[in-house]
């Protein structure tokens, strides 16, 4: 992204100080932090990697919004680092989550499919919601786009639990929530290292000689 000199800029600027987006990542910071404590007891109580791994990137998420709230108007440099931090944080939540699902399949846990189906479909609902509300603020920069990019995948591994519990249910195994798991860590992997590229990207563009007017 250019220097902020110019009209469109500018408008991401105000963007970042609208009402409209201070609110919205109001609501997505409730939601992700209500839903960690809860996926987080659900996923230990069931015995289930995925819904563990679930509630990191909830808790991961909340996270963002929180730092997004705090940087939310500052210079595009600051943000930009905090998005850098963010998708750093992303990839170690991820690999925790392949660690951990790695350790399940070595023991052959079997979750109780029950409590990941609720679970499941409750979350993926409220992330659904959230990540309508923040489909507008997709296009920003590195720090509006990390915020959409984690809900976006948290809506989808909300899906991808709902899956794993039908599948453990029909199979009487733990492997479709192994399975599961270990495709969301492979996810935050991913959407860590969009987030970290763009921030590199950013910073790369703020760090070059700017032509004298």
């Amino acid at each position: 992204m250019a220097c902020c000199n110019d009209d469109h800029c500018a408008a991401s600027d105000r963007a970042l100080n609208s009402p409209q987006w201070r609110r919205a990542l109001w609501i997505a910071l409730t939601v992700n932090g209500g839903f960690f404590l809860a996926e987080i007891i659900a996923g230990l109580a069931a015995g289930s990697s995925a819904l563990q791994a679930d509630a990191l990137d909830f808790f991961g998420d909340a996270a963002n919004c929180a730092i997004s709230l705090g940087v939310a108007g500052m210079a595009l440099g600051v943000r930009t680092r905090a998005a850098l931090l963010k998708g750093g944080t992303l990839i170690v939540f991820a690999l925790w989550v392949l660690g951990s699902t790695a350790w399940h399949a070595l023991h052959g846990t079997l979750p109780q499919a029950e409590v990941m189906g609720i679970v499941g479909v409750a979350a993926l609902l409220a992330n659904g919601g959230v990540a309508l509300i923040l489909y507008r603020f997709r296009s920003g920069d590195a720090k509006m786009r990390s915020v959409w990019i984690c809900s976006r995948n948290d809506a989808i591994g909300n899906a991808a639990v709902v899956l794993a519990a039908l599948g453990v249910f029909g199979t009487g195994t733990g492997w479709p929530d192994i399975v599961v798991a270990a495709v969301m860590g492979g996810l935050g992997l991913w959407g860590g290292g969009q987030i970290v590229r763009q921030a590199m990207g950013e910073l790369g563009t703020l760090s070059a000689p700017q032509p004298a007017e």
